[in-house]
């Protein structure tokens, strides 16, 4: 009996030794191939860059069907190589080989457990010189937008440096250089009380679409399903028989780029509506859905155009004067509508002409436009080339470009493709926003909180109960990193039962 089941293992072992065998040759050759495309000839080599070249090669072949046969054999089903794709490969090909008493290929690389766990050393690192050092066992930072009122005087600062914040934010759509300067200065103040490095975030605004003056019928406009809505490049708003309500935007160009059938979603995805025609500086939009009971029209809020190529640079004239304020004042640069390499090599060029920093400025890329999620791995390349890098998973505009049902599945994908090349992630919008708000979270913010313990910042938005919410941030991403580790979970031992 004994002797039956072994030579059924090893026949199994070796089947799956042969797949393995050809799945490892694939990635090599695809990852030799992305890597042309992304390194330049004489170019220093990135461990990390390389194994996020393995790794997209990997996710290109299923390997659902060979994952089934190495868990039956008692081996890793490589679910959690993405930062280590070849050493997890190389690992299971040795025991594949000693199970089916086959002789080691000698292209497959032995490594200590040093040299196996490398990817996330990498990360640790890559996290920390962003971030700064971790507050005692949470992995985890927490990140906070200020709110004007930080400019008011030191106490905000300082009750969120103490309830744990260990990123601040300054959004510079709102106040103006007098303002972030005091803000950066009251989280300097209190880094020192607490005994911690606090970084300060500056995200600089793009060109962020949004409603301006509102005309409407109604006192307080909530739009509903067939409202119609006039959208006017120039001049002020205009209601008629057609259009009962009408908003001025942001950005007048946008109007003009507007062709009839484009969609066009409101506030972070609350509203969707669709373009019914268009004339000279104004567009007709029907309201196709809207959440129950309507959705407010009301000046300054989002608006994101899925179909609509706007061509715009992600640099506009206000960035360029604010980065004078930002290199001053923050170690974080945040990059809003960064979509390709080149809008990085733009950044750069801006800010030499304002003169170097004292400090090397992290990036953090806002990732938010289908675009961007396309460019995502020539991105990575480009930036972690010049120095700290992170990315942002702008949920919010995220969702309102590719769609609610795909914000889930892509917010995975964004976490994995960073882990495989050491990229520091920011899971952001709306985390604890009823607790932020209300000062009490619902059930399921909760636990959209709790699986943010997966990337490596999390970011919270204003509101009047912000350092209640840090607080409960403080403590829940301490109890999720005893439980999970990315994609991992860490059994330690469970005190309940």
């Amino acid at each position: 009996m004994n002797v039956t089941h072994a030579e059924t293992t090893a026949t199994r072992a070796a089947l799956a030794l042969e797949d393995l065998r050809q799945i490892r040759s694939q990635i090599l050759a695809e990852g030799e191939d992305r890597l042309a495309r992304l390194v330049s000839p004489g170019e220093h080599l990135d461990p990390a860059i390389e194994n996020l070249c393995h790794y997209l090669a990997l996710r290109h072949i299923d390997i659902r069907p060979l994952q089934r046969r190495l868990m039956a054999l008692g081996l890793s089903s490589m679910g959690r190589l993405e930062s280590r794709v070849l050493p997890t490969i190389d690992t299971v090909l040795e025991a594949l080989a000693a199970l089916a008493g086959s002789p080691l290929e000698q292209t497959t690389t032995s490594r200590n457990e040093a040299e196996f766990f490398a990817g996330e050393h990498r990360l640790e690192d890559a996290t920390e010189t962003l971030f700064g050092p971790r507050m005692g066992v949470r992995r985890t930072r927490i990140m906070v937008t200020l709110p004007s009122q930080a400019s008011e005087g030191p106490d905000l600062a300082l009750d969120l440096a103490r309830a744990g914040m260990d990123v601040a934010r300054i959004n510079c759509a709102h106040d103006g250089p007098e303002a972030w300067r005091t803000m950066t200065a009251y989280v300097r103040e209190a880094a020192g009380v607490v005994g911690r490095d606090i970084k300060v975030l500056m995200d600089i605004a793009g060109p962020k679409i949004r409603t301006g003056d509102i005309a409407s019928v109604d006192k307080k406009p909530r739009l509903q399903i067939g409202d119609r809505v006039r959208l006017v490049a120039a001049g002020s708003p205009r209601i008629d028989d057609i259009a009962s309500h009408s908003a001025t935007v942001s950005l007048p160009e946008m109007v003009t780029r507007l062709t009839v059938g484009d969609r066009l979603r409101y506030d972070d995805g609350k509203l969707e509506a669709m373009v019914e025609s268009v004339s000279l500086g104004e567009a007709i939009i029907v309201v196709r859905r809207t959440k129950s009971g309507g959705t407010r029209l009301k000046p300054e809020k989002g608006i994101n155009l899925p179909d609509t190529a706007l061509g715009l640079s992600p640099l506009t004239t206000k960035d360029e004067t604010d980065l004078e304020t930002v290199i001053e004042c923050a170690d974080l640069i945040g990059y809003s509508f960064v979509s390709r390499p080149e809008d990085i090599d733009l950044l750069d060029s801006v800010l030499s002409r304002h003169g170097k920093a004292e400090r090397p400025l992290g990036l953090i890329a806002k990732i938010e436009q289908p675009l961007a999620l396309t460019n995502l791995p020539a991105l990575i390349a480009r930036a972690r080339r010049r120095g700290p890098f992170g990315v942002m998973i702008a949920r919010g505009d995220l969702a309102a470009e590719i769609g609610f049902e795909r914000l889930a599945e892509m917010q995975e994908e964004l976490l994995w493709i960073c882990e495989a090349a050491s990229v520091p992630c920011i899971w952001a919008t709306q985390v604890l926003e009823d607790m932020v708000k209300e000062g009490i979270p619902t059930r399921g913010e909760m636990t959209d909180a709790a699986m943010a313990a997966r990337a490596e910042c999390v970011m919270l938005n204003k509101g009047p109960a912000v350092v209640e919410a840090v607080a409960l941030l403080d403590r829940l991403m301490a109890r999720m990193n005893d439980h999970v580790f990315k994609k991992t979970p860490t059994l330690r031992a469970l005190k309940t039962w």
